[in-house]
């Protein structure tokens, strides 16, 4: 199926690229999220119409991510989980928790932005997560583990 992209996407295209995409991806993700629409002749045209509205909102996203990233830079977060004896947690810590931390720190971020490499964080310690704002701006950031106190 033929899209044409409303803003970028990862590994896909830039805003106004047109690509060929399977369609369970363009008919379940990208046009129920905005960042796409088909690629029909009407649809290519209007958004030629729109373009420097398209592409000053997209700036305007990559300035946001780029304040929230140099905010993140440097950032420690501390997460409190039970614990046993040996160091391994009863559980995990996942994106989920991590983004909360950084929520109540007052950034705001998503489950979704938060990138953790090797899955969730299953020991007591130091590890580092990426945060992804946007697609061009990737920070990383210090997790520290704790082991909870009963």
């Amino acid at each position: 199926m033929q899209v044409i992209l409303l803003e970028k996407v990862g590994k896909l295209g830039d805003l106004g690229d047109v690509v060929k995409v399977k369609q369970g991806y363009a008919r379940n993700y990208l046009i129920p999220t905005k960042m796409a629409r088909r690629a029909t002749e009407a649809a290519i045209k209007e958004f030629e119409g729109r373009r420097a509205e398209l592409e000053k909102a997209a700036a305007a996203k990559l300035t946001a991510a780029q304040a929230l990233g140099e905010q993140l830079a440097g950032k420690t977060v501390r997460v409190a989980q039970k614990a046993g004896v040996d160091g391994r947690l009863f559980g995990s810590v996942t994106n989920a928790d991590i983004a909360e931390a950084l929520t109540k720190m007052g950034l705001a971020v998503a489950k979704s932005q938060v990138r953790m490499p090797n899955g969730p964080i299953k020991t007591v310690g130091d590890h580092t997560v990426s945060v992804a704002p946007h697609t061009d701006v990737v920070v990383d950031v210090a997790v520290l583990v704790l082991a909870q106190a009963d």
